[in-house]
């Protein structure tokens, strides 16, 4: 049997199968560098696992109180050497990327500080955290005041709204390098670092921290190495490498994170607690898997806007952009098309594919939120998933996929719902 025999099995038509054929044909210059950013970033992962004298003994887990737990100790070396961080927290305590951010400014931050967003408003989960909607144990009930500045409508940052919002109250300045649900561009390391250098140059006490999330091993460094001082995010998207079941990390300096430990246990306990259970071999063979897997879904996003772009769609970054995380954002334009792509993802699924998935009022979202994740770990979005909030432009965050071919098929299958529901012609 020929490839497009498999394809029509799964569901593709020829005229989708050729449409995506065409479209990576143009992209495999693309794809080698990537495969050599990968590389790089492999023995990055490597050279730290031999340094830190990663054993066997590691990957045993621990109970009770975690008194002594060898390879959560080590792993948080490795996490800290691999970021450029003094010091790391990696635990299956913290629970999501949500969650590390959140335990990253709040051990960080005092009442009568003000955080400060420059990048516009963060992602829609941590509208709660901060009390933009008013929430019980927000930032603003802790009497942290908030802070914004609105990024130009290029995306880029907009240093002047930046010195006119920083002032002695300021604590924290936050950077979120991945886009989230807006359809801005995401910011390369070397970016950030121009604007940390900015910030800086203002009030050099003040704390940069980075909302890490989708980024890590896209670039050849991360933003610690361009003065950040300290940065987020979760085990169930890049770093994870598709095993690990949960966790989060927090990664940069030695105050910042022994402030974040006493607050993940209490005062007193900090990292000393906290078992690792079962979780530290998908842990570390995540994180030794993390940069090909990261380079898989990145190929497929590249994919994603090279299919889309040429379909008309405007797609955020563009298919000759370079990249700075795993996201792809496809602006569908209406509710209808945003709910097939969604469908076709998780049609392509390894897990519930029969499922059709709904826009539903989604904790810590203001709009109903369709979501395609037919994932192993619930929820990871390195794994081939899609999701979107219902509104205008309707756009379709795309991210993921363990595998480069697994992300196609997904593409592929998107492209194929809107085929069928009459919002794309291929004719």
């Amino acid at each position: 049997m020929e490839l497009i025999d498999f394809y029509k099995e799964a569901g593709i038509d020829k005229e989708v199968f050729e449409y995506g054929k065409k479209a990576e044909e143009k992209l495999k210059d693309r794809f080698a560098r990537i495969d050599e950013m990968a590389e790089l970033n492999q023995i990055k992962v490597l050279s730290a696992m031999r340094k830190e004298r990663v054993s066997y003994d590691c990957l045993n887990g621990t109970t009770g109180y975690g008194y002594g737990d060898v390879g959560r100790d080590t792993l948080e070396k490795v996490y800290a050497d691999v970021f450029h961080g003094e010091d790391a927290l990696v635990r299956p305590q913290i629970t999501c990327g949500t969650h590390a951010i959140a335990l990253a400014l709040f051990s960080n931050l005092r009442p009568g500080d003000t955080f400060l967003s420059i990048a516009g408003k963060p992602y829609d989960t941590l509208d709660d955290v901060i009390g933009i909607n008013p929430c019980p144990g927000s930032l603003a009930e802790y009497g942290v005041r908030y802070a914004q500045a609105d990024l130009k409508p290029d995306s880029s940052f907009d240093f002047d709204a930046i010195r006119n919002a920083i002032d002695e109250h300021t604590k924290v300045v936050e950077i979120q390098r991945s886009k989230g649900y807006a359809t801005r561009k995401s910011f390369s390391v070397d970016e950030i670092g121009e604007a940390i250098h900015f910030v800086k140059s203002i009030k050099p006490d003040v704390l940069v921290f980075v909302d890490n999330c989708y980024g890590e091993f896209v670039e050849d460094k991360e933003p610690l190495e361009v003065g950040a001082d300290f940065m987020a995010g979760s085990l169930i998207k890049n770093p994870g490498g598709g095993l690990a079941p949960i966790g989060g990390y927090i990664v940069g300096k030695s105050e910042c994170i022994e402030n974040a430990a006493n607050r993940l246990t209490s005062p007193g306990l900090g990292r000393e607690v906290g078992a690792s259970l079962n979780a530290m071999r998908d842990f570390y063979q995540g994180f030794f898997l993390a940069p090909t897997v990261t380079a898989a879904a990145e190929k497929g996003a590249i994919l994603a806007a090279e299919i889309f772009e040429g379909l008309g769609y405007k797609c955020v970054p563009k298919a000759d952009e370079d990249r700075h995380d795993i996201i792809q954002a496809v602006e569908l334009k209406t509710a209808k098309a945003l709910c097939a792509f969604c469908e076709g993802i998780q049609a392509a699924s390894p897990i519930d594919s029969y499922v059709k998935p709904e826009p539903w009022d989604m904790p810590g979202y203001s709009d109903k939120v369709i979501m395609a994740a037919g994932t192993f770990v619930s929820g990871a979005s390195i794994e081939l998933s899609a999701d979107g909030p219902l509104r205008e432009p309707y756009a379709a965050y795309f991210q993921g996929g363990l595998t480069y071919p697994h992300a196609k098929l997904g593409i592929l299958m998107a492209l194929q719902y809107l085929v069928n529901a009459g919002e794309i012609s291929l004719k």
